[in-house]
């Protein structure tokens, strides 16, 4: 259970309620709440909106009942699209570049900037309450000599990372979550309440549902006070370890057998069908390996791996369930802006491979029992006493239809499934599919435009970097925007740029020559046509190199 925090109620300044036309008690019930849900590599297909076989029927809902984007794009990776999201700014602009280790330069600091303010920073000063519920993994984390028994819980510190970049401290009211990337589903590591430490949790525990438990008595509280709320709802599902509860595996048990081909080809049909994706095109890239599934020798373990996959999203979507019966239940429902997104895209990554108990995986459990990283997929994943991961083939089924994954910056690796609800503002047709091109750097404008916040160009006596983002509105209300002349990525130099008329460049390393793709004719970047046209491949390599200069990308090998 979550303490409650005396709340004062929040009276805007004079001059912000003129500038909007509204007195102060009008503006308070007309402004719309925001809540921003955020899934952890989650795929592009893996919700049945977006063509997925699993079970969504919350998700679905929100998406029959608002908009769902095709084009909505991430930074590739869990950290650098948290401090695009809560900032507004590039990556490298917000400090985080790569992941939370310093490395010395302003764009790789490893923690959010103080050059940059978060939504809530700007949102609390707009009168609004802010919460923030999950998995944060923006702020620098420390290594220690003890570093496997502090994993285990076996020895404690007052702190996981500065805590001058805890929630708490960046304009939250509200916290609980964890500080660090990874987690034990069952029992996670760096479990934060407020700036407290969490040391103990039920022998029942489940990240998702304690997640959702807390941002449903926040949003009850919420409602008591007159202020509109801004929630952010950060979930580790499904990143690895495969960790689900049993019943929500044995939906799945016989889902995957059918294997990684059938579900791929099975999943863009209903992507067709659904209209993501026009029927006269094919955008269904080959698979990325040539071995079929009947020649795979471990069936049983990767048809498994799958459906533990399967249900950790099917069981955050339960959850959310819950969390939208209580808007409804408090009348908040319709007046609420919820936005759902992944930070990334599927991850290829095959956790168990990985060296145990360094970091942020660790390597027993609290009671000293050896958690089972099975190398040689010896131990089926899903419980507690197992670290695992679906690896690269599952992962390109849950990017359908594109190619590669997590991290990479084709498309695969950056384009989100993003659905917005919002029923008193949102003016397109119901379950409307918008081609419409955005960014995570556009939910900080938005929230702005929304709540009337100013965006400081001094904060807390620090400089502020300018606004990267767009609004998201003019697409909400009238499905379409003057958006951005361009969309820049960088991530352990992967580079790529994406132009607004659809022309996009990607350099996957530094000794890789750039690459041109025309994404309105060929989403799956399939067909390089950059010996074709070197003149545009310049032209945007010239925009690409003058945005690095500008956005802390550096130093450039």
């Amino acid at each position: 259970m979550i303490p409650k925090r005396t709340m004062k109620k929040s009276i805007l300044p004079i001059s912000m309620c003129i500038t909007l036309g509204l007195t102060a008690e009008a503006q308070e019930n007309t402004r719309p709440n925001i809540l921003v849900i955020l899934a952890d590599d989650l795929g592009y297909s893996d919700l049945g909106c977006y063509g997925g076989e699993i079970q969504t029927p919350n998700l679905n809902r929100l998406a029959e009942n608002g908009m769902r984007f095709t084009r909505f794009y991430n930074a590739s990776r869990s950290c650098p699209t948290r401090a695009s999201l809560l900032t507004g700014l590039y990556p490298h602009q917000a400090g985080i570049g790569r992941m939370t280790f310093n490395e010395g330069q302003p764009g790789y600091q490893g923690t959010m900037s103080h050059n940059a303010v978060t939504i809530a920073e700007v949102l609390s000063q707009a009168g609004y309450q802010t919460g923030m519920i999950g998995k944060w993994h923006v702020a620098e984390t420390p290594l220690r000599p003890d570093q496997r028994q502090w994993l285990a819980h076996q020895v404690y510190y007052d702190e996981f990372a500065p805590k001058d970049n805890y929630p708490v401290y960046r304009g939250f009211q509200d916290f609980y979550g964890t500080i660090y990337g990874v987690v034990n589903y069952f029992d996670p590591f760096s479990l934060v309440n407020g700036e407290e430490p969490v040391r103990t949790v039920p022998d029942d525990y489940y990240s998702t549902i304690a997640l959702t438990d807390s941002a449903v008595s926040y949003v009850n509280r919420y409602a008591e006070n007159e202020a509109p709320f801004f929630i952010y709802l950060s979930y580790h599902a499904p990143h690895w370890p495969l960790h689900a509860l049993p019943e929500d595996i044995r939906k799945y048990e016989e889902t995957y057998k059918a294997g990684w081909d059938q579900i791929r080809e099975k999943r863009y049909e209903r992507m067709r069908q659904i209209g993501l994706f026009d029927q006269e095109s094919d955008y269904l890239s080959p698979r990325h390996f040539s071995e079929s599934w009947e020649e795979n020798p471990t069936l049983e373990w990767d048809a498994r791996a799958m459906a533990v996959h399967a249900a950790m999203i099917d069981r955050m979507d339960q959850e959310i369930g819950k969390l939208f019966a209580a808007l409804e239940k408090n009348g908040q429902l319709d007046n609420t802006l919820i936005l759902f997104l992944s930070d990334n895209g599927c991850s290829s990554e095959d956790c168990q491979h990985y060296p145990e108990g360094e970091n942020d995986r660790p390597a027993e459990m609290r009671n000293g029992e050896s958690i089972i990283y099975p190398r040689n997929k010896e131990v089926l994943p899903g419980p507690e006493n197992t670290y695992a991961s679906i690896g690269a083939r599952w992962a390109n089924v849950a990017n359908t239809p594109f190619r590669f994954w997590k991290a990479k910056s084709y498309e695969g690796g950056i384009c989100t499934p993003m659905i917005a609800h919002w029923p008193k503002g949102i003016k397109q047709d119901k379950g409307s599919v918008t081609t419409e091109m955005g960014h995570v750097i556009d939910i900080m404008a938005t929230c702005l435009e929304l709540s009337g916040g100013s965006y400081p160009k001094v904060y807390k006596q620090n400089q502020i970097l300018p606004l990267e983002g767009k609004s998201l509105v003019p697409i909400l209300k009238e499905g379409k925007r003057e958006g951005h002349r361009e969309l820049c990525f960088e991530h352990f130099n992967e580079r790529a740029m994406i132009d607004a008329s659809g022309w996009k460049i990607i350099r996957p390393g530094d000794k890789a020559p750039w690459e041109l793709y025309n994404l309105n004719e060929d989403r799956s970047e399939l067909n390089n046509l950059a010996a074709r046209y070197p003149e545009k491949v310049a032209e945007l390599e010239k925009r690409y190199l003058e945005w690095e200069d500008r956005a802390r990308v550096n130093p450039r090998p």
